[in-house]
């Protein structure tokens, strides 16, 4: 099996949040013509002519309506409920976002007016004919879906033997990438091999799909809808039920559709997903993440371009009109960079509808899920939507240290092929074909390619046995030490330990606190005494990398043996405290609290946070970190735990920091689970933001501000951390730069002794 230009596919997505709609739909109730003017007392009366039949196609959606054909340059009025008007760009195209649904709408230029149309709620379900009477390829390959207002989406079904020895279980990928690109269905092979059908979709906005693109606009949502019910009814799927895959943007993607509650949908697996788009990625605690984020948004909007994705032009150069004419809106996508750029803070108008905590509660199917904790891409934070997933009767996780890929590796692949197998194949599962998968994948993705066994845990059962069998066992699996198994080359993922919980956050852990003290010290009881102060710089690189060919190689992070630059801070530029050795094993795992108590030489101040072990041999490993801008530490108080402080990121609590005084600021440590061995040592640095993340660079208000810690019995900062029941470790640690996503060095302490 080959899987060609797979980190292409695996190109992970970040969230917009708080953003505005685009300048096409300003509100106007100016009147432009009328058919005919009323008689004056004062004046003879005035004929005016009836406006003509617009030559223009109107055609109208969810909360929209596209206009197509008209003349460049031109401005067209809507008229209705929300009134607005905007210039036709130079493609003839014009796309009103953000009407209120109603019948009843007209649009009119100076001269011409359309037909009455009408604009749909998010609430209408479509007549069940709509999907049944859709041609969609039954031998497999290239074609097009068509949804509710009309848009045709691109599509590219793989079966995995002949139509006619179907029916098939089915999966669906839908994403703003190239799942439609009949030229690198890579990784529809992951799910052929099981005997899975696989359906890969183009947003709209996208590759050779119609329409608009912005990002999780409700109309996106709905297409999902809509092309999970027009697949499931195709005569070659299994039951007319149809399960979604994905990892990142296509893993997303699951959640907003799910969230609409298609009733052919029977599961997802969404796969190093984020939670809260603003506090996850975007702009954690705060802060704008310029690095990854605002890259991929900027690929967003180059790839959203007509034909910006290469494919499609070589599609429409051979011929393919439908994707050639479904290029005509594209020049109505939004600025989404200047849009960030133009929105620092959370609006819950916007950002709820974009972050996936906020709906999950209404997906009712069942959901494996998968994603670690230093993901370089969408971050460490999904797991606090973990306890919304209200209504789904099974949700099943595996959480892991390391990086974007680790939700396909082999130790959380065993799970998810088994979940794919008894919730789309409905069938005992059969792992047989996991090794060869494995083994493509760990060529491509890590550079390695011996792995653990896929074993088939469940052959001789029946299938309700079997379903039941899975059923029982606890949903939450964490991976410990992932990429330090002594019996693999370093770095290959499979992990030391997996644990297995009954939820997240654990039930079982324990409040674990240690108070900063002076000279460095992290104290386990007791009082602190005294203040910490250090010179906050703008110029933090973010960790590099080499991945055997170049320095900073991309998607080369994910390689096994991957070697870290991870600089120590500067002399007087972060302050450490570090705890006295553990006497035993000890195992953190949840979120934490930084709770320090700061005041700021200009006013405010950029905080990071990290926690590290450090080892009796003299090494450090990162472990996890956290941001706050500590003009935003207005907190949620209602959503505020001991474990995990929730700021509101409004613009009306926002506040700089009293001069002359000590002010209460917490920070929240992202998820994390890693095991601390008797001997080592725990230590937390504070910091300005940078040093953490092998791609996130961070636009810090930072200027050589001098910020002062206090830790006095007035001013008790200190570190919150859950501590859960410790298992049984491997008696060696991994060795150093071996564990995944967690970079090694030195020890050096910093100037304050921690």
């Amino acid at each position: 099996m080959q899987l060609r230009r797979i980190a292409a596919i695996l190109v992970v997505p970040i969230m917009l949040i708080a953003c505005s709609d685009d300048g096409s739909s300003s509100t106007s109730t100016d009147s432009v013509a009328t058919t005919e003017a009323a008689p004056s007392t004062d004046a003879p009366a005035t004929t005016i002519a009836p406006l003509a039949a617009a030559t223009f196609t109107v055609q109208p959606g969810t909360e929209q309506i596209a206009v197509l054909g008209a003349e460049p340059g031109e401005t067209l009025f809507v008229r209705g409920a929300t009134p607005a008007e905007g210039v036709v760009d130079e493609q003839g195209s014009l796309l009103f976002r953000n009407l209120e649904p109603g019948d009843d709408y007209l649009v009119q230029s100076a001269e011409a007016t359309s037909e009455p149309v009408t604009v749909g709620s998010p609430t209408d379900v479509p007549d069940q004919s709509l999907y049944e009477e859709q041609p969609l390829l039954p031998a497999g390959g290239f074609g097009y879906i068509t949804t509710r207002d009309g848009t045709t989406l691109s599509a590219n079904v793989i079966l995995p033997g002949p139509a006619d020895a179907g029916p098939y279980p089915t999966v669906v990928e839908y994403s703003g990438y190239s799942p439609s690109n009949p030229n690198s269905a890579d990784l529809a092979a992951l799910y052929t091999s099981q005997g899975l059908a696989y359906v890969g979709v183009n947003m709209r906005g996208s590759g050779c799909s119609g329409g608009s693109f912005r990002y999780f606009e409700t109309a996106q949502s709905l297409d999902g809808y809509d092309v999970i019910e027009a697949v499931a009814a195709q005569p070659w799927v299994l039951d007319n039920e149809v399960g979604m895959v994905g990892i990142s943007y296509p893993g997303i993607s699951q959640l907003f559709v799910a969230a609409t509650q298609p009733p052919s949908l029977n599961s997802i697996t969404p796969l190093s997903v984020l939670d809260d788009s603003y506090r996850s990625t975007l702009y954690p605690g705060g802060i704008l993440n310029t690095g990854f984020a605002v890259d991929w948004t900027q690929d967003r909007m180059d790839q959203g371009k007509p034909f910006g994705q290469g494919w499609t032009q070589e599609r429409a150069d051979q011929g393919d009109t439908v994707c050639a004419d479904n290029q005509l809106l594209r020049l109505q996508n939004p600025d989404l960079v200047a849009e960030i750029d133009d929105n620092p803070f959370y609006s819950s108008e916007l950002g709820d509808s974009l972050s996936p905590i906020t709906f999950v509660d209404r997906i009712e199917v069942p959901v494996f899920l998968a994603g670690a904790w230093q993901d370089e891409q969408t971050g460490g934070h999904f797991p606090a939507m973990l306890p919304e997933f209200t209504s789904s009767p099974h949700v099943y996780v595996t959480l892991t240290n390391g990086l974007h890929t680790e939700s396909l590796s082999p130790p959380v692949a065993r799970r998810y092929m088994e979940f794919l197998q008894l919730y789309v194949g409905k069938k005992v599962p059969d792992l047989s074909a996991g090794s060869g998968i494995a083994s493509a994948l760990g060529g491509a993705l890590w550079g390695v390619s011996e792995f653990g066994p896929f074993e088939n845990r469940f052959e001789g059962m029946t299938y309700d046995a079997a379903l039941a069998a899975f059923e029982a066992e606890k949903p939450v699996r964490v991976l410990l030490e992932q990429g330090g198994n002594a019996a693999y080359a370093p770095g290959t993922p499979e992990p030391n330990t997996v644990v297995e919980f009954d939820a997240w956050p654990i039930p079982e852990a324990q409040i674990t606190e240690y108070i900063l003290d002076d000279d460095g010290a992290l104290r386990s009881d007791g009082t602190g005494t005294g203040t910490s102060e250090y010179t906050a710089v703008a110029d933090v690189e973010p960790i590099t990398f080499y991945d055997g060919t170049n320095q900073g190689g991309g998607n080369g992070v994910w390689r096994a043996g991957v070697d870290y630059q991870w600089e120590a801070m500067y002399d007087g530029n972060g302050v450490g405290f570090v705890t006295d050795p553990f006497t035993t094993d000890t195992l953190f795992a949840g979120s934490g609290s930084v709770d320090l108590w700061i005041e700021s030489s200009k006013g405010d101040a950029d905080l990071e946070v990290t926690i590290s072990e450090v080892r009796p041999d003299g090494t450090e490993i990162y472990v996890q970190s956290g941001w706050l801008r500590a003009s935003h530490r207005a907190l949620d108080e209602a959503a505020s735990t001991d474990l995990r402080p929730v700021q509101t990121h409004l613009e009306a609590d926002a506040s700089t920091l009293p001069a002359g005084e000590f002010t209460a600021v917490r920070v929240e440590l992202f998820s994390f689970a890693h095991p601390f061995r008797a001997g080592s040592r725990l230590r937390l640095t504070v910091d300005a933001p940078g040093n953490s993340r092998a791609i996130w660079v961070f636009d810090t208000i930072t200027d050589g501000e001098t910020v002062t810690i206090a830790h006095d019995a007035d001013h008790p900062s200190r570190l919150v951390l859950a501590s859960v029941p410790t298992p049984a470790l491997p008696p060696a640690p991994p060795a150093c730069d071996a564990l995944r996503g967690q970079p090694c060095r030195p020890y050096v302490p910093a100037f304050n002794g921690g």
